[in-house]
């Protein structure tokens, strides 16, 4: 499979202004959203909800493969954007997650969560990088 994403930015770094559009979605994003406390999207705010969707599709996968229906898959990432001595760097990506799925154990549960923050495709995007990605998974 084959995605495209656009974005295009007018301008300077601090007084420019751009879009960053993908299939559905098409918003704004400047300097102050992504460096300061602007309302509009940021690159890190695209990535966390990347991670979110891909880490519970994965999850759902892997109860699926017990032969369980998940009811729902909540994940929310928070992405922190740092300085290191060569600029802004992701640093670290937190995943909560709240699972409800009758029928699985929390032994499973715990198994299959962890599996997943491994092995879904932008964890694996982030394996080696200097960013470490935590989660809290909660069975309800």
């Amino acid at each position: 499979s084959v995605n495209t994403a656009k974005a295009q930015w007018n301008g300077t770094l601090k007084e420019g202004k751009g879009t960053m559009n993908f299939t559905g979605y098409e918003g704004p994003f400047n300097f102050a959203s992504r460096f300061e406390d602007g309302s509009e999207t940021n690159p890190e705010e695209l990535v966390g909800a990347a991670h979110a969707g891909c880490y519970s599709m994965f999850l759902s996968a892997l109860i699926s493969g017990e032969g369980l229906t998940p009811t729902s898959i909540n994940t929310t990432a928070t992405v922190t954007l740092e300085k290191d001595d060569i600029g802004p760097n992701i640093t670290k990506i937190e995943l909560v997650s709240d699972v409800v799925c009758e029928g699985l154990s929390q032994d499973k549960f715990n198994e299959l969560a962890a599996a997943a923050k491994e092995k879904c495709p932008i964890s694996r995007l982030y394996a080696g990088s200097t960013a470490t990605i935590e989660l809290t998974a909660t069975l309800k």
